[in-house]
């Protein structure tokens, strides 16, 4: 089987919030499908009056607003795919929600320093301004990124994805 190298890098911009697609894989990375899409939840009343949550593309964002980030992707192709991983930063004006990111079947790692450097959350560091290295604070995390543990079948998806608040 041949593997396949899938690195996605997402810029994704809070400015206005004006595309639910932010990002998709050119067809030249491969067979897999990409997209990224970035969410609110909202409250809304049902037929039967009960209270549900639902999401939807992000039109606004004012501080305070959490907004859900989801990577899907899917391998489109006729052989297996693997070396998936999915580099993602963290917008600007945002900071990470603590043990928010997910992804089923998937190494995740943070960064803190602009994606040059990659550990678990519990072992990401920084140098402080006393230039002492020290643990580094969830305000400090740059970037998330997912790596897929094996291949990811033909025809298979998967899906990753994190939460931010907007500053």
């Amino acid at each position: 089987m041949r593997n396949q190298l899938l690195c996605i890098t997402l810029s994704a911009l809070l400015t206005g919030f004006t595309s639910a697609a932010l990002a998709q894989a050119p067809a030249a990375r491969g067979n897999i499908e990409f997209k990224n899409v970035a969410e609110v939840e909202l409250a809304v009343t049902g037929t039967d009056g009960k209270l549900e949550k639902k999401r939807s593309p992000v039109q606004k964002a004012i501080p305070g607003t959490v907004v859900f980030y989801t990577s899907t992707f899917r391998n489109i192709g006729a052989k297996p795919a693997g070396n998936i991983n999915i580099s993602n930063p963290i917008p600007a004006n945002t900071t990470l929600v603590a043990a928010s990111a997910y992804g089923e079947g998937m190494d995740i790692s943070y960064s803190a320093d602009g994606g040059k450097t990659w550990a678990a959350a519990d072992k990401l560091r920084v140098k402080g301004a006393d230039g002492k290295e020290r643990a580094a604070g969830i305000s400090e995390v740059t970037h998330v990124r997912w790596s897929l543990r094996g291949e990811l079948a033909a025809g298979k998806q998967g899906e990753a994805g994190f939460r931010v608040v907007v500053n």
